[in-house]
């Protein structure tokens, strides 16, 4: 495998690891309810995104199953932080890797997302050689749910009230996709109109 070189760069973002001096865009959306009620970490205060922005420093390369690559999503034009995207190397023996995504609200149904997850799987089939890479969703949360399925996911399970979080019972959503299923769903999306198979 060749070493990664970031940043990486797509349309509208560069996609890089994360840096000190990116607290303040962290802090913008990280501690908001409406990302709160969707993400694994509790952040409710100023120490809690510096720790939450320290742990995502600290995750810039897979060398090993357990490891988790952090990318911010930064704005070419702007240079303003719009969220992160990660690929964690959950299984080695079985190639399998999970997404994971968090974006500034104020960002949100302009594409950015979905540009940085294209860029990303790119990253998991092609340079890490991942067979299977999954995402869990929560099922009150219908913006990621459309996501995934735009990004030709396939929903594979919906567990219902299994967990309570965060004070309530969750639905969780889990989609996934294939490196397969990933190569022939980005050549078929890239076709012009007319020469699309319904």
């Amino acid at each position: 495998m060749s070493s990664l070189s970031l940043p990486i760069q797509t349309d509208r973002l560069v996609l890089r690891t994360f840096e000190r001096s990116d607290i303040d865009g962290l802090s913008a959306y990280h501690a908001l309810p409406s990302v709160q009620r969707y993400v694994f970490s509790r952040t409710r205060d100023a120490s809690e995104v510096a720790s939450a922005l320290g742990i995502m420093r600290g995750h810039v390369s897979l060398q090993r199953p357990g490891d988790t690559l952090t990318l911010a999503m930064v704005c070419k034009g702007e240079k303003v932080l719009v969220g992160h995207v990660s690929l964690h190397w959950s299984d080695a023996t079985a190639g399998q890797g999970e997404v994971r995504f968090c974006i500034n609200p104020a960002y949100a149904g302009q594409g950015f997302t979905r540009e940085a997850l294209s860029a990303l799987y790119d990253l998991a089939f092609d340079h890490f050689h991942i067979h299977r890479v999954f995402a869990r969703c929560d099922g009150r949360n219908h913006h990621s749910i459309k996501l995934m399925q735009q990004m030709g996911m396939r929903l594979e399970a919906h567990y219902r009230e299994h967990a309570l979080f965060q004070g309530e019972w969750d639905e969780e959503l889990h989609f996934a996709i294939l490196d397969r299923e990933w190569q022939r769903w980005t050549k078929v999306k890239d076709l012009p109109v007319r020469h699309r198979v319904a």
